[in-house]
């Protein structure tokens, strides 16, 4: 038996922002020494998905590399977490919009939200109604909110989690890099220099909390017409990129082109890996998802 979110009797405020009938125990974040990190309940393997700067194609990357990662020979059992609390991407680009709100196991945990076969949790999903819902937290709200998304889902065991996180280097990545286990993370960029330098900002973040940085994803590197074959760097060449990832030492795991579809299957609900068009951009895709298991 579930019982559906929320209880009438439970409250909001800094130690339950989420409003859960019953909080579960969550390590918590001391004043001056490191919290013992700790692994998410049923998950083997934890990768965030990040990006210095909004606007790469991060959640779209995060989406479409879960589901990369579960077409693998052995069939993974994957999930993602959608931890941008501010402006959470995962419900519309799974076709989630209008899931509702999630059951509660009888232990007062969150069930996962499938859809195409994969589970997912969001602060979308928790948000009430309505398009123009604001998310107006301070801080500690938000690190509290975080850790109830990491450790009040029941996940009934997963392989890899991957963790779509809010761009930049503020109160999330920081609470997940301290509080969990992460076992990998991959940054999202686009060829701009603007784009770069953020992601120098975002992998010394990880590497002060001791997040083993996977690789780089290059996005939107560039557009192949329909009547050439010849490519167009539409935002830069990807020489600067590919230096810059050489230079922190860091692998590029893949470039993927602009693809028109890519953004259409984000509009749709239908994360474009899943529809096997553009054998290119597919192949580039499953190339990362490949190099992504290895490293784990």
């Amino acid at each position: 038996m579930y019982r559906r979110l929320f209880s009438s009797a439970a409250r909001r405020y800094h130690e339950n922002p989420l409003g859960l009938p019953r909080q579960r125990a969550a390590p918590q974040i001391p004043r001056r020494t490191p919290p013992a990190k700790r692994g998410i309940p049923n998950v083997k393997k934890v990768l965030a998905v990040a990006s210095g700067k909004g606007g790469v194609g991060k959640s779209t990357v995060a989406v479409n590399l879960a589901f990369a990662l579960g077409m693998l020979p052995g069939r993974l059992r994957v999930g993602i977490l959608d931890l941008d609390i501010f402006g959470p991407s995962v419900p519309m680009l799974m076709g989630l919009s209008h899931a509702g709100k999630p059951n509660l196991t009888e232990a007062g945990a969150l069930l996962p939200v499938t859809n195409h076969g994969l589970a997912t949790m969001s602060m979308g999903y928790l948000l009430p109604k309505g398009v123009d819902t604001a998310v107006v937290w301070r801080g500690l709200m938000v690190q509290k909110a975080v850790q109830q998304l990491l450790f009040d889902v029941d996940w009934k065991g997963l392989d890899v989690l991957v963790v779509d996180m809010p761009p930049g280097t503020g109160d999330v990545p920081l609470t997940l890099g301290q509080l969990v286990k992460v076992d990998g993370s991959v940054i999202v960029s686009t060829p701009q220099d603007v784009a770069l330098t953020d992601v120098k900002k975002g992998i010394a973040m990880f590497r002060k909390v001791s997040v083993p940085v996977t690789g780089l994803v290059l996005n939107q590197s560039h557009f192949v017409c329909g009547n050439c074959t010849t490519p167009h760097y539409l935002f830069g060449s990807p020489d600067r990129f590919r230096e810059a990832a050489r230079l922190m030492g860091v692998d590029v795991l893949g470039e993927l082109p602009l693809v028109p579809g890519v953004s259409e299957g984000g509009d749709s609900g239908v994360p474009y890996v899943l529809t096997g068009r553009n054998e290119v951009w597919n192949e580039v895709m499953r190339g990362v998802a490949e190099k992504v298991w290895a490293s784990l």
